[in-house]
């Protein structure tokens, strides 16, 4: 019973660890106010803020954790369609390459 709890908690780490739309920034050394992000800004601990690059990110005593703030079409029709990422609004557009004012259909989307 304990084998099967253990494996069971070890697969519930994993699976968020391994969501490639997340990623965790250790604390800077010396810095014991908030959290230093890579454009050198002082986030306040409990802050949130949303990066040129759209991601969500969170600022804790631990660390800067960020998460994509958008989902990636993957179910289309990748010879017919492309995806167009808009930062202003940190969503993808899919559409027919030869017609971008016709949308394609998406099935599918992660993160």
């Amino acid at each position: 019973m304990r084998t099967i709890l253990a494996c069971l908690l070890v697969l519930a780490v994993s699976v968020p660890l391994s969501n490639a739309s997340c990623f965790f920034e250790l604390p800077k050394p010396g810095i014991s106010d908030g959290c230093l992000d890579s454009k050198k800004e002082l986030h306040q601990f409990g802050s949130q803020w949303r990066t040129d690059d759209c991601f969500d990110c969170y600022c804790s005593r631990d660390g800067i954790q960020c998460c994509a703030s958008y989902g990636t079409p993957v179910g289309y029709d990748e010879e017919k369609c492309v995806r167009i990422f808009n930062k202003k609004t940190c969503s993808y557009k899919v559409v027919e390459k030869n017609d971008q004012s016709k949308e394609c259909p998406v099935n599918q989307w992660v993160g």
